[in-house]
This record gives structure tokens, C-alpha cells and sequence, in this order.
């Protein structure tokens, strides 16, 4: 049978390298739980975690504009889920490393598409 998340991907990614885009280097990012000590005080800070991707930053849709908490500049971020190990939360951050959209942002919602072939999130710019 075929898998349409992974031919979707490979056409995705032949069609950003010939073309630079409109998928670019990325990273989630997430930080460990800390470690605490018996008395409640943080004895090792949760370490960044960083996990490459390829994502495209896209104009947010009716149904992002119109949820609670959306704001102007809000935008639509795919990450390709077969360029990405693990899950996606709204404790993510998203890095994207090169492109017309650079710079780190903030996952305000996450959601997969009905194939798996992209996670689509509300991104925000963050700091």
C-alpha cells in the first residue's frame, strides 16, 4: 500500500532543493525536566533539546484566525513529520534556520494532517 505522507515528503523535498523552498532547515526545540532534590529545590536545569526538521511558514488559516488567543502575525507552520523523530507540544519551540522566515517562534497550537505527512502548527515569534 502506498504511503501518501511519505511520497508527499519526498515530492516536498525535491521540489525545495531544486527551488530553495518553500521547505527549510529547522529545529524543535524542547528542555528536559529538571532534577530536583528532596527538598524541592532544582538541582540540574532541564537541558535544551534539539531535533532537526524541515518546515514551511505559511499564511494562518480561517480556522487558526479564528481560534482563541490568535493574534496579528500569527502564522501557519508545516513541519515535514518524516524529517522529525518524536512528538510536537505547545511547550515546542520552533527555530527555523534558514528561509524568508528565520528566527525562533512559539507553538501556540499543533494539529496532523489526516495522512501524517505534516504536523501544522500556530506559530508566534518568539525571543
Amino acid at each position: 500500500m502506498l504511503d501518501i505522507g511519505a511520497a508527499w515528503a519526498a515530492r516536498a523535498r525535491f521540489i525545495s532543493a531544486a527551488y530553495g523552498g518553500p521547505y527549510h532547515a529547522a529545529r524543535i526545540i524542547d528542555f528536559a525536566e529538571p532534577v530536583y532534590d528532596s527538598g524541592g529545590s532544582i538541582t540540574t536545569a532541564g537541558a535544551r533539546v534539539e531535533r532537526e526538521c524541515l518546515a514551511q511558514v505559511d499564511a494562518a488559516t480561517q480556522a487558526m484566525r479564528a481560534a482563541d488567543g490568535f493574534a496579528d502575525g500569527d502564522m501557519r507552520i508545516l513541519i515535514m513529520a518524516d524529517s522529525l523523530e518524536g512528538e510536537i507540544t505547545t511547550d515546542s519551540r520552533v527555530e527555523i534556520v534558514a528561509g524568508p522566515h528565520a528566527g525562533e517562534w512559539l507553538v501556540a497550537s499543533v494539529a496532523r494532517d489526516p495522512f501524517g505527512a505534516y504536523w501544522e502548527l500556530r506559530g508566534r515569534r518568539g525571543n
